[in-house]
Formats: structure tokens, sequence, C-alpha cells
């Protein structure tokens, strides 16, 4: 039998600015789900998940937009438009990793200090 992960979805809601930033968001609970994140996917989505390591964009098909929080979800570091087949690597007190399409940083004017909040849909 084909083993499923069970992927929670999300909203993210800046508190700063009043806006929603992104509906439909996966989370990735598990190791192999934060190792493979967006690779597995055809077409840029939003991605959530924990990590103090760094991430790659190898095998990902499409750029994707960077936002790092701290454990309060307030944006320390953006990263826009991050290519194929890069890594990127921040401060390690940092970690909440929000991965987006390619554009979301700046159509959304997500800045530095932002203060995000996350709300699960039941």
């Amino acid at each position: 039998m084909e083993n499923y992960l069970l992927l929670l979805i999300m909203v993210v809601f800046n508190k700063t600015k009043n806006c929603v930033v992104v509906e439909n968001v996966e989370i990735a609970k598990t190791l192999k789900d934060k190792f493979a994140g967006l690779t597995k996917y055809n077409e840029s989505r939003a991605m959530y998940f924990e990590t103090r390591f760094g991430i790659h964009t190898f095998g990902m098909k499409f750029p994707i937009d960077v936002i790092i929080c701290d454990k309060e979800m307030r944006v320390s570091v953006l990263r826009e438009n991050l290519v194929p087949n890069r890594m990127f690597f921040w401060n390690p007190r940092f970690p909440y990793i929000l991965e987006l399409p390619s554009g979301m940083i700046k159509t959304s004017v997500i800045e530095i200090g932002d203060r995000l909040k996350i709300n699960l849909i039941q």
C-alpha cells in the first residue's frame, strides 16, 4: 500500500498591513516533505515549514520567493526570485520558512519587520 502524506492547509495573514498574503498554503511536517518541498510539483505554490538549516531548489522547475520569520512570526529575511538549483542559507535563529510563487513578495508588499499570522483551515 502506498504511503500518502497528510498536508495541512492554511492561510497566511499580514497583521502589520492587515491583509491576506496567501491562501491554500501547504504545511510540510515530515522530514521527507521538508526535503522534497516544492520539487514534487510542476507549477509553483505556497509551502510553510520549520527548519534552521537552509533550503535548496535542486530539482525545481520554477523560481520562488522565500520569507524567513523569527519565533514571533516577524519577517526577518526576504529572498525574491530564488531560481532552481540553488541553496539559500540564513541565520539559524530564524526557524519559520514560507516559500511562495515568484513575485508574491512584491505583489503582497511584504517587508522586513512585518508580523505574519497563520490560520489553519479546518
